[in-house]
């Protein structure tokens, strides 16, 4: 199965943030899939997004669930697709938050515009290329 870096899965528990960052995603010109993170799962068996945006709620943990499948998707890639964006109530790197090594950007919530769609266009540029 092969990535398709048209589409961007955007997971999270809200389905209201889910749709704000889909017309983000959509702004940079790529089809989101919004799931939350209990049906997030089985779409990665059956798509490999260009990037994944997970929206971690008040402790970073919403989507956990997910980590070890998105590990196992980056394993058989033998890349670090597909790049993984965490929607974080804290600031810093994936690193000195602690995150799992699949998050490749953290992003502060409030969500917007401005902080949200740079990230996504360089990580699938990154993909692409």
């Amino acid at each position: 199965m092969l990535a398709d870096f048209t589409r961007v899965l955007v997971v999270g528990k809200s389905p209201v943030n889910r749709v704000v960052v889909s017309k983000i995603v959509e702004r940079s010109g790529l089809k989101p899939v919004s799931e939350s993170p209990e049906t997030a799962a089985t779409t990665l068996r059956s798509l490999i997004p260009g990037a994944i945006v997970l929206d971690g709620g008040a402790d970073n943990k919403d989507c956990a669930a997910l980590m070890s499948g998105i590990d196992a998707l980056r394993r058989i890639s033998g890349r670090s697709r597909p790049s993984v964006i965490l929607l974080s109530t804290k600031s810093g790197t994936p690193e000195s938050l602690g995150l799992p090594s699949v998050v490749d950007a953290v992003v502060v919530k409030p969500i917007t515009t401005e902080r949200l769609q740079p990230v996504i266009d360089h990580l699938i540029g990154l993909g692409r290329s």
